[in-house]
């Protein structure tokens, strides 16, 4: 099963040479499940044209919002919603939840109370995950046909499922406490008040949840890959 990569944004060059890109984290996190990968460059204009060029789609997250007037981001949103009409899966996580959600009539804004940086423990229809945040932004209102399967304490849509063809979550399964560390040093310092850096900071460890988080993502694109071939089946 192909998953194709949509890297809406960039690993820090300094971090790079210890964690690779965003791309190889995702690879990471889902090796080792029957799936191979291809990186597309979205950010720098690399967009496939056919949803149909990988048997699913995962939208990474971005240094940039869903709401900046970038020349990429409305060919992606319809992008995604080709996807939707091909019933072609889609992943998306951070930026790609939030642009998940724009795309197909949600809303996205600014959290009131700012930066939410470090982990963070979220509620999945009554089990707890502990898993790295990083961002400004989140969904205030949900797309109509999109499911709330997961809530923070600073983030009321965590998480969304479209039915049996997208899932995506604001936090970042991807990343490791020795990751987001960096990113603290490398893009947090003077973006992001010095307190909640440092805040985020010392509540990393003992890391976080991924491997469940990977487990279920693993599982939804198996079983939303093999849905249109179940219903074509049976018509």
């Amino acid at each position: 099963m192909l998953i194709g990569i949509l890297e809406t944004g960039h690993a820090p060059e300094q971090l790079q040479a210890r964690h690779g890109d965003y791309g190889a984290m995702f690879e990471r996190l889902l090796g080792g499940r029957g799936f191979s990968f291809r990186r597309y460059d979205v950010e720098h204009g690399e967009l496939p044209q056919d949803p149909a060029e990988a048997d699913a789609w995962l939208i990474t997250g971005s240094r940039h919002g869903v709401n900046d007037p970038l020349p990429w981001i409305a060919p992606l949103e319809a992008f995604i919603r080709k996807a939707r009409e091909a019933h072609v899966p889609v992943v998306g996580i951070c930026f790609g939840h939030q642009l998940l959600a724009k795309a197909l009539g949600g809303k996205v804004e600014r959290h009131p109370g700012g930066w939410i940086v470090g982990p963070q423990s979220y509620d999945f229809g009554g089990r707890s995950l502990r898993l790295n945040a990083w961002h400004q932004d989140q969904v205030t209102r949900p797309p109509a046909d999109a499911r709330t399967i997961a809530t923070g304490p600073d983030c009321a849509h965590a998480a969304l499922a479209y039915g049996d063809w997208a899932i995506s979550l604001q936090a970042h399964p991807e990343f490791d406490d020795a990751f987001l560390a960096g990113l603290i040093d490398t893009r947090g310092r003077g973006v992001v008040p010095e307190p909640r850096l440092e805040a985020g900071r010392a509540a990393l460890g003992p890391g976080p949840e991924s491997d469940e988080v990977a487990r279920m993502l693993a599982e939804f694109l198996t079983r939303a890959h093999r849905a249109p071939a179940r219903e074509d089946k049976e018509r």
